[in-house]
């Protein structure tokens, strides 16, 4: 299972005791496997992206575990929490992944979420990437627990607490409206990343429940467990599906003490932070 999106086959102890200290995608290599990216000086606009995983025999590989659906989940984010994609590249028999992206000017990091068959459990790998261009780096939004992207709006509550296991409730409406028919993406009704500001950690965040068993629904509450390796401000950018179209709502979550985490109030112009970044949102996922 991914890092983000949970492991089927272990508690939420074992998480809170093995994600909590050490978030994932700060190293460009583990267990002998390394992200091995075919350019790391990339043009703006769109990209073709080709890259490989080698192993520690030092060939590529082309053996891996499928993880919620995929046999590798590419996450690209900008090193400011903007421009966050997640798509799912296309493998050759020769272990060459290929992916498109659309880059603004600046520093990003690219994760591979992986499990190879050979290792035995899941990897997050990291790296560096510099986009040519004028770099108009943004402020972090602000923690509103409230996202808007186009007619939706997704409303966060529940905080993260270092070193805890803590419940996170994100709400789905469209037009004021609760949305009841979310649809399967990635074999769960959400698909949440959560990045650590300041060196973008990779966090792990597991869903509560799964479509077809009976128990979960569609919407409009999606559920996950979520461990903070440390106090701090984290990012949080969940995936859902609906009307067939994958958009993702981005939020800022400060660390709480607390057993009880509160959502203050939306600043007003809390929108016009989601505005530059709504075709990301908006665009069909590959």
């Amino acid at each position: 299972m991914t890092n983000h999106a949970g492991h089927d086959h272990t508690t939420h102890a074992d998480h809170a005791a093995h994600g909590g200290a050490r978030p994932g995608g700060l190293s460009v290599s583990e267990s002998g496997y390394t992200l091995e990216l075919d350019a790391t000086i990339l043009g703006a606009g769109p990209q073709t992206i080709t890259f490989r995983v080698t192993g520690p025999d030092g060939r590529p590989v082309t053996e891996f575990v499928p993880e919620h659906e995929k046999e590798l989940h590419f996450i690209a984010v900008r090193r400011d929490t903007a421009g966050f994609q997640h798509v799912h590249p296309v493998r050759d028999e020769k272990g060459v992944w290929t992916t498109e992206l659309t880059l603004e000017p600046g520093d990003w990091r690219f994760f591979t979420d992986i499990h190879p068959a050979d290792h035995t459990g899941t990897l997050t790998l990291g790296a560096d990437v510099a986009v040519a261009g004028a770099y108009d780096p943004r402020s972090l939004p602000e923690a509103t627990g409230i996202a808007q992207i186009g007619d939706y709006t997704v409303t966060l509550d529940g905080g993260l607490r270092p070193g805890e296991a803590s419940e996170l409730t994100l709400t789905v409406s469209r037009n004021g409206h609760p949305v009841t028919d979310l649809q399967p993406y990635l074999a769960a009704y959400g698909h949440l990343v959560a990045l650590r500001v300041g060196d973008l950690g990779y966090l792990h965040v597991h869903p509560e429940g799964a479509p077809g068993d009976g128990a979960t629904a569609p919407g409009p509450e999606i559920s996950f467990m979520a461990v903070a390796p440390s106090a701090g401000t984290y990012r949080l950018y969940l995936d859902f599906q609906h009307d067939g179209i994958v958009r993702t709502a981005e939020f800022t979550v400060h660390t709480t003490t607390t057993t009880t985490a509160t959502r203050p109030n939306a600043a007003p112009e809390h929108g016009s932070h989601h505005h530059g970044h709504q075709h990301h949102g908006t665009h069909a996922h590959h």
